[in-house]
């Protein structure tokens, strides 16, 4: 039998980046990678668990993937990798004995040997707790994922242990890669033809802390912008205090590196960011945007809130609103909280009920679309760099701005190009978080 293997990821890009990490290995080892069900003989489901709705969404994968009939009749095995395992680790085995193999966050390097195990158990039959109609349809990774963007990871971990977040359980403390490790992965998605590339974290802002020598992000993004000055570089997941006079120095000094701000937040109120674990206030947020863009005056900045934390007065609801109406704020993910196993806040008292917490979450984001599509109307008018991404089925080209990150902020339509080149376009119009160019 031939060693073929396809992939399942869910979740948020760190995890794109894990599976690509893994896909690449196997590549190495001689297994082929398909994006068809009925030609995989290992399927690796790579799991999301940050919260329970990521979690649920996750084992209902997986056992979409276990009814397959190939996967009952012996011929194919699963794999379940990433932060399912990791957090909930033996119970999970229990609860799912039609897996061939769990493997956590910190063995996905142990990848090679994992599919090799199972694929040598294949014809190993086990009876499955789920009948199902033999439907092989999952949606597997594709193989000829679009070049143009890629995301590279400068660390894994965490070490701020927000009250309400289960990922320093999940991934562990914080641990920056070196600069020469991120600087070979940026060269290799280069020379594949990526023209954008998108540096994550747990914690942007505190690469190369934990480094010997120590290192700033400032100094990783001079390095980059400098060695791949016709890349674009983007910055996501930066928290408020890896904003630093050095960083805004090094953005405003490189046109290759995106204007562009992903800080999250979560929410404006002193007492509920002090209970959050977390630190702020209006003032002190307001003083961070006033640096942005005194340095950047056309920097997009987005964030991310969180409705209903418990102890969450109206009052305390009503000054976030307030809070997003008076910011210069672009672009929000709003999410109701969710009480996960494990945290400190889910034993905090005051919890808020459910249906209070998705009005709030509701509200939220009616309001983030009305003053953010308002806010992104200043954009029209000028001519804007543009990576083009694709076309539509109708022949309208699409791309985006350097104010417009991959996958959560809309597109750009218009104007005519390749794949993966740079136009430049006259933003004419806008329809909320998507913008029209000729």
């Amino acid at each position: 039998m031939e060693r073929t293997i396809a992939f399942i990821t869910l979740g948020c890009a760190k995890n794109d980046v894990d599976s690509n990490h893994m896909k690449d290995a196997l590549r190495s080892a001689g297994w082929q990678l398909v994006d068809e069900a009925e030609r995989a003989r290992v399927i690796v489901v790579n799991t999301c668990a940050f919260i329970e709705a990521a979690a649920e969404e996750s084992i209902e994968m997986i056992l979409d993937a276990a009814d397959t009939k190939r996967v009952r009749d012996g011929e194919c095995a699963l794999i379940v990798s990433g932060c399912l395992p990791s957090r909930y680790g033996e119970d999970l085995a229990e609860a799912l004995p039609e897996i061939r193999h769990f493997l956590p966050v910190d063995s996905e390097s142990s990848i090679i040997e994992m599919a090799e195990r199972a694929f040598g158990e294949l014809g190993d039959t086990r009876a499955a707790k789920h009948e199902g109609a033999g439907d092989e349809a999952l949606e597997l990774d594709r193989i000829d994922a679009n070049p143009v963007f890629s995301y590279v990871k400068i660390a894994d971990g965490c070490d701020r242990h927000c009250s309400y977040c289960t990922i320093p359980s999940i991934r562990g403390p914080y641990a920056s890669l070196s600069a020469d490790e991120i600087e070979e992965e940026v060269r290799a998605h280069v020379c594949e033809g990526a023209r954008e590339i998108v540096l994550i974290a747990q914690d942007s802002g505190r690469w190369g802390r934990d480094l010997k020598p120590q290192s700033t992000l400032a100094e990783l993004l001079e390095r980059l912008a400098t060695t791949f000055p016709s890349t674009w570089f983007r910055v996501m997941y930066l928290q408020p205090e890896g904003v630093s006079a050095a960083l805004l120095e090094v953005m405003a000094a490189h046109p290759n590196i995106c204007p562009y701000f992903d800080i999250p937040l979560q929410h404006c109120d002193p007492d509920v960011l002090r209970r959050m674990n977390r630190s702020g206030s209006p003032e002190v947020f307001h003083g961070l945007f006033a640096d942005i863009k005194a340095a950047l005056p056309d920097a997009a900045i987005r964030t991310t809130l969180i409705a209903g934390f418990p102890g969450e007065t109206d009052e305390q609801f009503e000054r976030l609103c307030d809070f997003l109406r008076d910011e210069p704020i672009d672009y929000v993910g709003v999410f109701p909280y969710s009480r996960e196993e494990g945290t400190e806040a889910a034993l905090l008292d005051d919890q808020i009920a459910e249906e209070v917490k998705i009005e709030r979450a509701n509200t939220l984001r009616t309001l983030a679309d009305e003053v953010c599509a308002s806010r992104l109307r200043r954009f029209l008018g000028r001519s804007a760099y543009v990576l083009m991404e694709g076309k539509e089925p109708d022949g309208v080209c699409f791309g985006r701005t350097m104010f417009q990150a991959p996958e959560v902020d809309g597109v750009t339509y218009g104007g005519s190009g390749q794949v993966g080149e740079v136009v430049e376009l006259l933003l004419t119009d806008s329809l909320i978080y998507d913008m029209e160019g000729e």
